[in-house]
């Protein structure tokens, strides 16, 4: 098989694309049609990365494609699947490959109606997004309570988020320092959008204004504290990115006072009837949003490097897909 290799010495880590053998053991042996990129692929390929946890290792923490082998005999031969989540391309090969062995545990059969290449596009950050929504919909999140914020809004989860969020029927306001995205984040249907210093107010007070019924974070950091001060009684932010940081130095004060909460968004070990709710979410969005419109560039096997060192500068708008 052809795969894309991470390897690391002396501190620099290296990508290339090699022939290597087909995976072997027991697992779901899947032909791969799509991967994506997502930060974390990004993250693995960091000098010193502790999200990558050996080397070398096969990048890529999803994919999308046929069954070839199913070691359990769940899943018959030719079942379109989506692997995602667990160790995939952080502890074990991932997806940026032809071939890939999964952990039973990490695939999920594909909705009927949902095509491969429409599953590649929501791939992981997708799916995050439309399990942030769900979230916040269950807290009691309606678009009759006000304006909900998504930060990070040309990423891959901030720039779904917009759209199902507006899809839905909410009052959408994207927060971005892109300048020159803004047309694309309306067409996504954001009702406005402010810069990253403008999610809250108040900067002398403990507390800011409420502003926000609810959020989509996939920045944290302070970002994640602003949301926090300024989030509307009882409101809730979903919370699943860390690019400013992963610490977050902040106050009880929004918990105790407005009843606030933070939701954490997981898609490494969230369970299998989580994944398939939210796969089933996600094939009946598609019949009515236009998905290529967060596609920024497919790429083969050789355009990887390239387009993760653009996804780590940040000058990617939505998705990159990845065609082995």
């Amino acid at each position: 098989m052809r795969a894309v290799q991470i390897t690391e010495s002396d501190g620099n880590p290296s990508l290339n694309v090699l022939e290597l053998p087909s995976p072997q053991g027991d697992g779901v042996l899947i032909d791969v049609h799509f991967s994506s990129l997502n930060f974390k692929d990004a993250m693995c390929v960091q000098p010193g990365s502790r999200v990558r946890r050996r080397t070398p290792l096969v990048g890529g923490v999803d994919a999308v494609g046929t069954v070839r082998h199913d070691s359990t005999g769940q899943l018959a031969v030719g079942t379109l699947v989506i692997a995602a989540g667990g160790d995939i391309g952080t502890g074990r090969d991932g997806g940026f490959a032809t071939q890939l062995l999964a952990d039973p545990a990490t695939v999920t059969e594909a909705p009927d109606g949902l095509t491969s290449r429409h599953a590649a596009i929501f791939g992981t950050a997708g799916w995050t997004a439309m399990a942030s929504v769900r979230a916040l919909q269950r807290h009691g999140l309606r678009p009759s309570n006000g304006e909900v914020l998504v930060t990070g809004a040309t990423g891959g989860v901030g720039s779904f988020a917009i759209a199902l969020l507006a899809h839905a029927g909410y009052r959408v306001v994207a927060s971005t320092g892109s300048a020159g995205d803004h047309d694309w984040l309306y067409q996504l249907g954001a009702q406005e959008i402010i810069g990253r210093d403008e999610i809250s107010d108040k900067p002398d007070r403990v507390l800011a204004t409420e502003r926000w019924a609810g959020a989509v974070d996939c920045v944290g950091g302070d970002t994640l504290h602003q949301i926090l001060r300024s989030l509307r009684y009882g409101a809730a932010v979903a919370a699943s990115g860390l690019v400013a940081g992963a610490d977050l130095s902040t106050t009880v004060y929004p918990f105790i006072t407005r009843a606030v909460s933070l939701v954490g968004i997981d898609a490494v070990l969230a369970p299998h009837a989580q994944r398939v709710e939210v796969w089933e979410l996600v094939r009946d969005v598609c019949r009515t949003l236009d998905l290529e419109q967060f596609v920024d560039q497919t790429v083969p096997l050789e355009g990887v490097p390239t387009a993760l060192a653009q996804l780590a500068s940040g000058t990617v708008r939505g998705r990159v897909l990845v065609q082995p």
